[in-house]
């Protein structure tokens, strides 16, 4: 048996590719390029896709935990790789051991990786952040935050077994339309810019690299790329509104495993929240909320077929779910089902979930193959 005969996610790792090259295109010459393999790189294959990204001239890959970062290296990956999130101190020989860059988020954390980097004889290199408005990570620095922010980062960049390669921010809105987002991301952008000019006047210090543009600010804010960019999204093909011509990289592939043929006032599935109106001819297909089909979508989207368009009917279960296929007769087992690729698109279906496309993607599970492409 084929691991594909049930279902699977395509990945074009030729569409990915050139989905890198566009963004290049996109941003200054001699601009950094951080490929977001977080998260198994959005579901893709955190390490097909880094493979790729390092043969094609990436400068440096962003996880999100030590555990992702070790993954990478125990697969041959190379490029410079930062984690976004939290480590705990003890794990410094490890980062030091793996050549792996730590996010610092405040003045208590640089001193205790310091003192960890200390006693295994090593130095540790770290980005510093910066909370300029997201609300989560990082040093304090807005308002009356800044001149105590400014002294802590002094601080931590001069502690013991320290390099502070970089400095970084990221944006809240910056993928958001209007003014009061605008406005909101530019003062982002002039806190950060600020902070830095602070730091580096009051201490001497330089950050040999500065970076604030997540995938939004690169389309949106190009003043914002500094020394590297950060995309994540636009890697995958979504969230460019068509500017930069990506192609999504990732479909969702199932199959039509049985059909049945009821007659009207059936109830399909759990909860009975749909029942037949007329003679139906219903559909099984082998994909459900265990493989990552969200249950919130139920009874609310429709999967695409070579005939066309079939509405998934009732509730969706653990391992599978229903659809109409009375209005396609050339549907038949075996039949290849798309629930989000090439011809049905995953901004529709996240909307209809009440989501973003980053967690459809996300939400793929692990139990579901990886086919690469391309």
């Amino acid at each position: 048996m084929k691991l594909q005969e049930r279902t699977w996610a395509e990945i074009s790792l030729g569409a990915i590719e050139h989905n890198y090259r566009a963004i290049r295109a996109a941003i200054p010459s001699g601009t950094k390029f951080l490929g977001v393999v977080k998260a198994d790189a959005y579901g893709h294959g955190a390490i097909e896709v880094s493979r790729l990204l390092e043969r094609v001239g990436a400068d440096y890959l962003a996880v999100s935990c030590l555990a992702e970062a070790i993954e990478l290296r125990e697969s041959g990956i190379k490029l410079p790789i930062l984690i976004l999130g939290h480590t705990p101190a003890d794990n410094v020989p490890l980062l030091c051991r793996y050549g792996i860059t730590q996010t610092v988020t405040c003045e208590a954390k640089a001193k205790e990786f310091s003192d960890e980097a200390k006693k295994c004889g090593d130095t540790l290199k770290v980005h510093i952040a910066l909370d300029t408005g997201m609300s989560r990570l990082g040093f304090l620095c807005g308002g009356k935050h800044f001149t105590d922010g400014v002294r802590n980062i002094i601080s931590a960049v001069n502690l013991p077994n320290i390099d502070a390669e970089g400095v970084f921010t990221h944006f809240a809105l910056s993928d958001e339309p209007g003014e009061e987002a605008k406005a909101y991301t530019e003062n982002q952008f002039r806190l950060f810019c600020d902070v830095i000019s602070a730091v580096e006047r009051e201490s001497g210090f330089r950050f040999r690299i500065k970076h604030a543009a997540n995938s939004g600010a690169v389309l949106s804010y190009p003043e914002t790329a500094l020394d590297m960019v950060r995309p994540g999204l636009l890697l995958y093909g979504y969230g460019d509104g068509g500017r930069l011509g990506l192609k999504s990289a990732m479909s969702l592939i199932t199959t039509v495993s049985t059909i049945k043929h009821y007659d009207a006032g059936v109830s399909v599935s759990y909860g009975g929240i749909f029942k037949t109106e007329r003679h139906t001819r219903m559909g099984v297909i082998p994909i459900g909320y265990a493989d990552g089909l969200l249950r919130s979508l139920s009874n609310n989207f429709s999967v695409y077929t070579d005939d066309g368009f079939a509405p998934q009917r009732g509730r969706i279960c653990m391992d599978m779910c229903m659809v109409d296929l009375t209005e396609l007769p050339g549907v038949n087992l075996d039949s290849r089902v798309e629930i989000f690729g090439e011809n049905a698109d995953l901004e529709e279906l996240s909307r209809r979930a009440g989501t973003i496309p980053y967690e459809l993607m996300c939400s793929v599970s692990k139990r579901v193959p990886r086919v690469y492409v391309g």
